[in-house]
């Protein structure tokens, strides 16, 4: 099977949530923003995948969250899960890594917004690293 024709399911900690992405997902890239900080209480694993290729199978518990002037976030309000980072106005969605069922083959290629991480770790892999957004310079090799 191909990467265009791949199925990745995912969904929040309970179920009242369950997702599926048709064809190939973004590498993670790594938010140390301070929101992602309060969301995920640490950094948020972010992959990506495009608007129409993701289908909400179950949304019993899905609510969203606008967070800013440029984005909402989903999650479960049933059991609290962070699931998705979606834009106005792109054409993708990211998607929390965590929330991935099983074996994705996904690999961290970036860190975005380093300039608000906290003290209590380090980062320590060759990857790039952006003081704030990386302004697209990090890959979207998703199709």
């Amino acid at each position: 099977m191909n990467d265009e024709n791949k199925i990745t399911n995912g969904g929040c900690l309970c179920g009242a949530v369950r997702y599926e992405v048709k064809g190939p997902l973004r590498d993670i890239v790594n938010c140390h923003c301070s929101m992602c900080q309060k969301l995920h209480g640490n950094f948020g694993p972010h992959t990506k995948a495009r608007k129409v290729n993701i289908k909400i199978t179950n949304n019993e518990g899905l609510a969203w969250y606008k967070t800013s002037e440029i984005a909402q976030r989903g999650f479960c309000k049933e059991c609290g899960s962070s699931l998705f980072w979606e834009p106005f106005n792109l054409d993708a969605t990211g998607i929390i890594a965590g929330s991935l069922d099983g074996t994705t083959g996904l690999k961290t290629m970036g860190h975005i917004f380093v300039g608000e991480k906290p003290d209590f770790y380090e980062i320590t892999d060759d990857n790039p690293q952006f003081i704030h957004s990386s302004d697209g310079q990090l890959v979207n090799d998703y199709k």
